[in-house]
């Protein structure tokens, strides 16, 4: 079948991480039914990792491999397990887009984008990084190509084409990629070659692949076999698909759950829908499959705002939110800076050119840290069925606070929000966890709260854990 055809329904709900302003990911997620065979074994480290996203153009003012490399002990520092590099490849000219042409346009998939430096410092880069303890993962582009890939001219047959025997984009707004045809086994081979490579020569750690859900499963699943010949690795879905986690991938995109908090933030949904959003994933998943929560990433940051942009002053309570309720934790390059001007205006980093992170001296680098942290050390907080069961906790202000409780054996993390401009007083008494629990933010204890002698500020937020 022509993959135009068999995607159609798809594209309309999906958006890509490559040059073009998304649209929406939801309703992706059950697709199998019964009939599960096997399920994914995720590398043991990855069982409590966290993830940072880097946008390597923008990170730093050189936007290269070697002042990223400078970067990597205060990253570590930060708590950060998994880096995930924006694409690295050479970038296509030919119907570029902007000065310098999209990431996920890709021109070679065996070359280092130049503007970023050379294999040798890349070799460099892998190297510390490995060292600190880190793992590395690049971004996957396997659905297109740049125009200007060598394989348009060698294997013009490798490409989707229209009706008169054109090669097309995906879809008419990325124009600048060219769409490949997973029907062409020698072109599979190609693919699986190439990512291959970087495990094998540069010893890269796995991969986050590009709308996913655009390339046929069973292509993800003999290349994940592939790569697994080599050395274990991790693998990263952008999507929110089943069968993915079965034999291919570790972890998905739990983008319906940030479409939910911006919609609350919008006042357009309820806080009871985070409740119907996390029961209907006990269905929708394997239990042991990795999901990423995230507040922002690449594509949101860029076309739909920044978290100030889209949360205000309640910016710190969806990432407390994000980054404990379930699955891994996603930082994006820029978090850690408030993603703001130097005069505080709302900064998109701009997505063809070059536009450096404003870094304003990490004025939030202690708040994620102490949330990086906790979800390392904190087994309630772990990754998959490695984590703990989720409790939501009864309040009388439900329609502005939302409490609830992780628990994995002893070990037991207490959340409190307060998704309003009002300072309130909690009443948790119904079902008040037991035990001495210390804020990871002021060391203050969980029992002053429920005594209600103390209020949780507007838009205050605590996470607790038992000692």
């Amino acid at each position: 079948m022509n993959k135009i055809l068999l995607f159609a329904a798809v594209i309309a709900g999906l958006w890509s991480c490559d040059s073009r302003k998304p649209a929406d990911h939801t309703g992706q997620a059950d697709i199998l039914g019964s009939g599960e065979t096997s399920v994914i074994r995720h590398p043991e480290w990855s069982r409590n990792a966290t993830i940072f996203e880097v946008n390597v153009r923008q990170h730093t003012p050189e936007g290269t491999f070697e002042a990223l490399r400078r970067d990597l002990p205060r990253l570590r520092d930060l708590g950060v397990d998994i880096l995930w590099l924006m694409p690295i490849h050479p970038i296509g000219e030919k119907n570029r887009k902007g000065t310098l042409g999209s990431y996920y346009s890709v021109k070679d998939y065996k070359a280092v984008n130049p503007e970023f430096g050379t294999p040798a410092d890349f070799r460099a880069f892998m190297q510390d990084a490995h060292r600190m303890g880190m793992k590395v993962i690049l971004d996957w582009v396997g659905n297109h190509t740049a125009w200007d890939h060598a394989w348009v001219e060698d294997h013009p047959d490798w490409y989707t084409r229209d009706s008169s025997g054109a090669i097309v984009p995906p879809v008419p707004d990325w124009s600048d990629v060219a769409d490949l045809d997973y029907e062409k086994e020698e072109m599979r081979r190609a693919m699986i070659d190439a990512l291959r490579y970087w495990v094998r020569e540069y010893d890269v750690d796995g991969y986050r692949c590009d709308v996913a859900m655009m390339v046929p499963t069973d292509f993800w699943n003999s290349a994940r076999a592939a790569l697994d010949s080599i050395k274990p690795v991790f693998m990263l879905a952008e999507a929110e698909q089943k069968d993915h986690h079965l034999q291919a991938f570790d972890m998905s995109y739990s983008w319906e759950f940030l479409h939910i908090m911006n919609g609350i933030a919008k006042g357009e949904k309820k806080l009871d829908e985070i409740d119907a959003y996390l029961a209907r994933q006990d269905t929708a998943f394997p239990r042991s499959a990795y999901r990423m929560y995230f507040t922002t990433n690449h594509d949101e940051n860029t076309w739909n705002g920044t978290g100030g942009e889209r949360y205000g002053k309640a910016r710190q309570v969806y990432d407390v939110l994000a980054l404990t309720i379930a699955g891994m934790p996603l930082i994006y390059s820029g978090q850690e800076g408030g993603e703001a001007y130097e005069d505080g205006k709302p900064h998109r980093l701009r997505f063809f050119d070059k536009d450096t992170v404003r870094w304003n001296k990490y004025p939030y680098s202690d708040f994620y840290s102490r949330l990086l942290k906790v979800h390392r050390t904190q087994p309630a907080l772990w990754n998959g069925e490695h984590g703990g069961a989720f409790r939501r906790l009864p309040t009388s202000q439900g329609d502005r606070i939302y409490a609830f409780t992780r628990t994995k054996g002893e070990s037991e993390v207490v959340v409190l929000l307060n998704f309003s401009d009002k300072s309130t007083k909690l009443d948790l008494t119904a079902e008040k966890p037991e035990g001495n629990f210390t804020s990871i933010f002021n060391n203050q204890n969980l029992s002053l709260y429920t005594s209600g002698s103390l209020p949780l500020a507007p838009y205050g937020y605590q996470v607790f854990i038992r000692k």
